[in-house]
């Protein structure tokens, strides 16, 4: 039985970065990932404090006393 799990290969896990989409490594020297660079890390937090991403809601029931 081998002790190797299917996430230890030595290829590294490619993910594309929510900012600019560029594929990105995710590994440990990446202290920015799932973003490229910091830059994008900033970019994405900064949407977020103006309020350009929201998170959904769920309606109301019609019945519902709230």
């Amino acid at each position: 039985m081998s002790n190797k799990t299917p996430s230890s290969s030595s290829a590294p896990r490619i993910v594309y970065c929510p900012t600019c989409h560029k594929p990105v490594a995710w590994t440990a020297e990446n202290p920015s990932r799932p973003f490229c660079s910091a830059r994008c890390q900033s970019s994405d937090l900064g949407a977020w404090a103006n309020e350009e991403y929201r998170i959904a809601q769920a309606e109301p029931d019609a019945g519902s006393d709230e």
